[in-house]
């Protein structure tokens, strides 16, 4: 990942990273990907990751091995040793670990401690300082009052720790916002902390905002933005569509038209980040 994001930065766009938990998820992503000729991350929280289990990978990784288009294989949100453990053994190139809800000084030396593991085996890491917010339609995490990033700490945690990539806090929420609610990025602290980050920033919640501020964020120099609900919403609609309107249960037919509706998402996200045809500039 951090060669993903290191390109992002320097070339102005985001690379979308994409929670797919099972096979027709994932399938959307890499398809689309390779369609739009974008690079991707695919990316899985601790309770994804043991859904799929960890066989799943070798599926994931021999197909994003094997494509035209780089990716990155990516655990978001791990809050534990053995969750990095895991998903390192497992073949992930690239693991978060997520300190943001202690102490700052115990997130320092969490974080700091998993650097020195994944570096060790060739693995990029992501930390977080702040905290994300929470829809109840969510199983990424977060909290109800969220903690802005100060641009301050943003130095100091980064040369402490060593990460590759900082997920910050400006306003945004794991999940789908309930009808009526309005999310405000607070785009100016976005500046002020780009200003100062050492290296590329990372967007959570980027489902459900207004496209005009991710569009915008993008502009200011976010380099990697999470999503997860916009596409499973998608995907599941258009599964029990076909299921109320056909009653049918053969895969294809029910999965494949959902499929179909994900990758209309995932498009979406690919232009908005400006990552569409970037997929040239890693060759």
């Amino acid at each position: 990942m951090k060669e993903l994001l290191e390109v992002a930065d320097q070339h102005g766009f985001a690379v979308g990273a994409f929670n797919a938990t099972e096979s027709c998820l994932f399938r959307a992503v890499v398809e689309e990907a390779e369609r739009l000729n974008a690079p991707a991350i695919i990316q899985v929280s601790p309770g994804e990751f043991n859904f799929a289990t960890k066989e799943f990978y070798t599926y994931v990784r021999e197909r994003c091995a094997n494509s035209k288009v780089p990716f990155a294989l990516h655990l978001d949100h791990g809050k534990t040793l053995k969750e990095i453990l895991s998903a390192i053994q497992a073949g992930f190139t690239s693991v978060m670990i997520d300190g943001s809800l202690l102490p700052y000084e115990e997130n320092v030396a969490l974080c700091r401690q998993v650097v020195d593991l994944a570096h060790e085996v060739g693995v990029s890491v992501e930390g977080e300082i702040g905290t994300i917010g929470v829809m109840n339609n969510s199983d990424e995490g977060g909290v109800d009052n969220v903690t802005y990033t100060k641009p301050e700490e943003v130095v100091d945690f980064v040369s402490k720790t060593g990460v590759d990539a900082l997920a910050i806090a400006i306003g945004t929420a794991h999940g789908i916002y309930p009808k009526g609610y309005v999310p405000k990025l607070q785009l100016e602290l976005l500046k002020e902390i780009k200003a100062v980050a050492p290296v590329p920033l990372v967007l959570h919640g980027g489902s459900n905002n207004p496209d005009d501020e991710i569009a915008e964020a993008c502009r200011i120099g976010v380099a990697k933005i999470n999503i997860s609900s916009d596409f499973k919403s998608a995907y599941f609609s258009k599964v029990s569509e076909v299921i109320a309107e056909t009653g049918g249960f053969v895969p294809a037919k029910v999965l494949g038209p959902a499929i179909e509706a994900a990758k209309q998402v995932i498009a979406q996200k690919m232009e908005l980040f400006g990552s569409v045809n970037k997929a040239d500039l890693y060759k």
